[in-house]
C-alpha cells in the first residue's frame, strides 16, 4: 500500500469521525430552546417533568358521544408524569362508576367502566399563530373506539372549563376555532394512521363544524416517538412530521388566526370492548413564535 493510498484512507476516517460527532450534536439539540438563526424564539415549554398546574388543567366534560368518563387529578392512572413523560390513560375498571361529565346540552355521562385523561391549557397557555408542536407516541394503534388526539382550540371557547366573561363563543366559530394536529380513529382507521385538520364552522349551520373538507390523512409508525406540529406559514397552515411539511390546509392560516389552547386527550369513541390499557405518551410540548430580523 502506497503512502499516498495511507494518507487519502486517514483523511476518510477522520471525516468520517467529524460527521458523527456532527451527527450526534444534532440529535441531542435542546428541543426547549430555538435557534435564534432559525428565525423563531420558544414562547412555551414543557418537558413533563412534573405535572404542572401552571400550563396544564383537567378538562372535564362530554363531547361527541363518547363512552367515557374523563377525570381529575389523574385519578385510576388516567394521567400521570413519570421518567420525564406525560402518559394519558383510558382505562377499564371492569365495574361502571358514576360520571359527572356534562354535554353541551346539560346531560349528564351515564355510568360507565371506562375512564380517561384530558389535559387543556386553557387560561394557562394561550397563543396566536407561530408553530405548536408536541413529540408523543401512541402504541397498539388501530384498536376499535381508540381516540388519542393532539390539538388546539380558540381560547374564547364557551365550553369547560368557563373561566373568563368573554368565553362565550360555540364552536367552531371565530374564537373557538379547532385545528387538530394529531388524531388517531382507531374505529375508522388502521393501525398507523392518523388524521391532520382544521375545522370551519358550515355556512348554513351555526356552532356546527365542517370535519372533511380540510382534513388530511396521513402515516406514520405511531409505536415510536414522532414530533407532530401544525405551523402559520403566511395565509396557510402547514402540518409537519419530525420537522417535514406533510399536509396543508390553504387559506387558513388568517381563517384560524385567534388565540389558541392546547389540548390533550384520549377518547373512547364508542363502546367496543377493550382488552389492555390504551396510552398516549407526550414526552414535551412547545409552542414558538417568528423572530423577525
Amino acid at each position: 500500500m502506497s503512502t499516498s493510498h495511507r494518507f487519502s484512507t486517514l483523511q476518510v476516517l477522520l471525516l468520517a469521525a467529524a460527521l458523527v460527532v456532527g451527527t450526534g450534536c444534532l440529535s441531542n439539540e435542546d428541543p426547549s430552546t430555538s435557534a435564534s438563526d432559525n428565525g423563531w424564539e420558544t414562547t412555551f415549554f414543557d418537558d413533563f417533568e412534573s405535572f404542572n398546574p401552571e400550563n396544564w388543567q383537567d378538562q372535564i366534560l362530554w363531547v361527541n358521544n363518547e363512552d367515557q368518563c374523563y377525570l381529575r387529578d389523574g385519578q385510576h392512572g388516567t394521567r400521570e408524569v413519570s421518567d420525564g413523560t406525560l402518559k394519558v390513560r383510558v382505562i377499564d375498571l371492569g365495574t361502571p362508576i358514576e360520571c359527572d361529565n356534562m354535554s353541551k346540552q346539560g346531560e349528564q355521562h351515564p355510568p360507565t367502566q371506562y375512564v380517561a385523561g384530558r389535559i387543556a391549557s386553557k387560561n394557562l397557555k394561550e397563543f396566536s399563530k407561530g408553530r405548536w408542536t408536541a413529540r408523543l407516541r401512541v402504541a397498539g394503534s388501530g384498536s376499535d373506539g381508540m381516540f388519542p388526539a393532539w390539538w388546539l382550540l380558540g381560547a374564547r371557547n364557551n365550553e369547560p372549563p368557563v373561566q373568563e366573561e368573554d368565553e362565550t363563543v360555540c364552536w367552531p366559530q371565530f374564537g373557538s376555532g379547532e385545528i387538530d394536529v394529531f388524531e388517531h380513529h382507531g374505529t375508522a382507521a388502521p393501525e398507523d394512521k392518523y388524521v391532520a385538520r382544521s375545522i370551519i364552522e358550515l355556512e348554513d349551520q351555526p356552532c356546527n363544524g365542517d370535519w372533511w373538507t380540510y382534513q388530511r390523512d396521513l402515516e406514520a409508525n405511531l409505536d415510536v416517538f414522532n414530533e407532530y406540529a401544525v405551523e402559520w406559514q403566511g395565509e396557510d397552515l402547514i402540518f409537519l412530521r419530525n420537522g417535514e411539511e406533510v399536509a396543508r390546509n390553504d387559506g387558513l392560516g388568517t381563517v384560524i388566526s385567534e388565540p389558541l389552547f392546547a389540548i390533550l386527550n384520549f377518547a373512547k369513541i364508542d363502546a367496543s370492548p377493550m382488552d389492555t390499557t390504551w396510552t398516549m405518551e407526550v414526552d414535551w410540548v412547545r409552542h414558538e413564535r417568528r423572530v423577525t430580523p
